[in-house]
């Protein structure tokens, strides 16, 4: 890795991670004190609006701070730099949770160098809970080191989910649900692949899987999980990706593994 000094980067994607969600935030309140007669076709509209302006903004940050790196956003797509950063920029994971006010929707940023993610951010607007990871350094939320829950049977965990937002895919992925359902505690499906990441990361989850995850749902979570201690993977051998993406405690993911990959989780 390049001479940089990852900490500093870290800092200063919490800073325009805090910002730009509370834009996204206060023009989701703005929207609520509306009327609804007034403004039935509003929600929809800041959605996309309120991805495009914190995207927009983080990118501001991030350029003013360092013109060379490039920036590879869910909204904006890439721009290209020379110092061999890439900032990996999700402006709202949760969109369809922002979308309703439910709580449950965040800013996520990851560093990479070189190819390697290296650092990565998650804020949570609605809670104002920061997660953080330094490669080698460990995990935080709010500043408060975080471990995985240490769940050593696959009987009693709690795993969390997602679905897709095609048809086939989402009943297939309940197909899989269904037969996991009497294998392990429960299950949640929140509806932020970032959040679900940082729950592992926390112990609120005791694993979570998703197939479909593009790389900026996933690589600021996906750090911020392994620096908690949890395996992070996909099936069959093969490195988390848009196939699959499985987080768990390390005493379980063998076994859940396993099974996921008897169910065909990571197909159509």
């Amino acid at each position: 890795m390049q001479d940089i000094d990852v900490k500093s980067l870290v800092d200063l994607a919490v800073s325009a991670a805090r910002e730009a969600g509370a834009l996204a935030r206060d023009r989701r309140r703005a929207v609520e004190r509306m009327t609804v007669a007034a403004t039935k076709s509003t929600p929809t509209d800041v959605v996309t609006e309120s991805d495009t302006a914190a995207e927009q903004l983080i990118r501001e940050r991030l350029l003013a701070a360092r013109p060379g790196d490039a920036v590879h956003g869910e909204e904006g797509g890439h721009s290209d730099g020379e110092s061999g950063v890439v900032w990996i920029v999700d402006p709202i994971d949760g969109t369809v949770n922002y979308l309703y006010g439910i709580p449950q929707y965040a800013v996520s940023i990851a560093l990479q160098v070189s190819g390697v993610v290296e650092g990565g951010v998650v804020y949570n607007p609605a809670t104002e809970e920061t997660w953080t990871a330094i490669r080698g350094a460990g995990a935080q939320l709010n500043a408060e080191p975080i471990a995985v829950s240490g769940c050593a049977d696959l009987s009693l965990a709690l795993v969390g989910t997602g679905f897709g937002y095609d048809a086939s895919r989402r009943a297939r992925q309940a197909a899989v649900v269904a037969d996991l359902v009497p294998v392990v505690r429960d299950i949640r499906r929140a509806g932020s692949a970032a959040l679900d990441l940082c729950a592992v990361a926390s112990g609120r989850l005791d694993a979570y899987y998703e197939r479909g995850l593009n790389p900026w749902d996933r690589a600021a979570g996906a750090l911020i999980a392994e620096e908690a201690g949890a395996f992070v993977g996909g099936l069959h051998g093969q490195p988390p990706s848009d196939s699959m993406t499985l987080a768990a405690s390390p005493a379980i993911a063998d076994d859940l593994r396993a099974l996921l990959e008897r169910l065909g989780a990571d197909r159509d």
